[in-house]
């Protein structure tokens, strides 16, 4: 896949950064044996997955193409 960048776009940077950072906040307060930052830490998971999806939806991750794209089946006339 030349040409491809794997990924490596602001959407998903900053998505997996607010995940990550709320992974560590949720085991953090498992360990302090504090279920309400717990849930916190998941609550901030989940918030990464919803902004790296509105900066996608904004134009910030990686371009669709046509391989990633489902076309039509087209009938070939013999």
């Amino acid at each position: 896949m030349a040409g491809s960048s794997h990924g490596h776009t602001p959407a998903a940077w900053t998505g997996v950064t607010i995940a990550f950072i709320g992974f560590c906040v949720s085991g953090a307060f498992t360990v302090m044996a504090q279920p309400i930052g717990f849930w916190a830490g998941l609550v901030i998971v989940a918030l990464g997955g919803v902004i790296g999806g509105i900066m996608r939806q904004m134009g910030l991750g990686q371009p669709k193409t046509e391989a990633h794209t489902a076309q039509p089946a087209r009938a070939t006339e013999s």
